[in-house]
């Protein structure tokens, strides 16, 4: 249903996979250990109700495009997300710490990649509307510039 931060499915992992046991175990103490182990009932129910409704793939895809062109223009490195709807952009010096703090103060909220084990690349979601992203890009040229004198 593209709700970001909500998750709700399950793994399945062959017991033919080496180390499936470990793999498994894994799996269930990071469910565990991150409160992923039920969904809340409410949520369970909204499941229900919506297991007909399908995500806009195109919507995701074309604002993937529009950031990505827009932030390559500015000379900033990114990985190429295949699914989900972030994009992970390089720090210009390679501190995605400094980058995300300095970006606050252009009004644009990137996470650090230090939540996610890299600390040379800011995460940034594109499930916003459109003219979000259209809106945010002059500020992106700010912050680009500004890091550069900085």
């Amino acid at each position: 249903l593209s709700l970001p931060g909500e998750r709700i499915g399950y793994i399945a992992i062959s017991p033919k996979a080496v180390d499936s046991k470990p793999i498994y175990t894994a799996v269930c103490g990071a469910g565990r250990s991150m409160g992923f182990v039920c969904a809340p009932t409410l949520f369970q129910f909204v499941i229900a109700e919506n297991l007909h409704v399908t995500s806009e793939i195109d919507e995701y895809r074309q604002n993937r495009d529009i950031l990505m062109d827009g932030l390559k223009s500015l000379g900033l490195e990114f990985v190429r997300p295949d699914g989900a709807f972030y994009l992970f952009v390089k720090a210009p010096d390679g501190n995605a710490h400094r980058f995300s703090e300095v970006a606050k103060a252009h009004d644009i909220l990137i996470v650090s990649g230090e939540s996610f084990g890299i600390t040379t690349h800011c995460r940034i979601s594109y499930c916003v509307k459109r003219d979000t992203i259209i809106r945010a890009m002059p500020r992106f040229k700010e912050l680009v510039e500004d890091y550069s004198k900085s």
